[in-house]
């Protein structure tokens, strides 16, 4: 998510979603995607001792299913009219505004990695 954040902030041209979520950009994703694969190419094979190709393959998965979770939680909040999923974090948004990102990485990275 930082690495996305950062990237399209600074380079970001080419909305992503625009009813969405208008700040996100593909310059964003791309950069998100690339640093979540290699985190999972660095960090996967030492910790839970399998192969690079695989963790690739599951920082690749988390980076592009935690772009989903994001476009889903916001396509949410435009249905229900609304700028934050809660006030329980002030000004961050909400608890969910926060995890967005890992609802659909989290399972899929669950069934991965078991």
């Amino acid at each position: 998510d930082i690495a996305a954040y950062f990237a399209g902030s600074l380079w970001g041209k080419h909305k992503l979603s625009p009813r969405l979520s208008p700040k996100k950009s593909w310059e964003g994703l791309i950069a998100g995607f690339v640093v979540s694969s290699m985190v999972g190419a660095l960090m996967i094979p030492p910790l839970l001792h399998r192969s690079l190709d695989f963790g690739l393959v599951v920082g690749a998965a988390g980076g592009i299913l935690s772009v989903f979770g994001d476009l889903g939680e916001s396509a949410i909040k435009r249905w229900a009219q609304t700028k934050d999923s809660g006030s329980f974090m002030p000004g961050h948004g909400g608890l969910l505004d926060r995890v967005d990102s890992l609802l659909f990485a989290l399972p899929a990275l669950y069934y991965l990695l078991r």
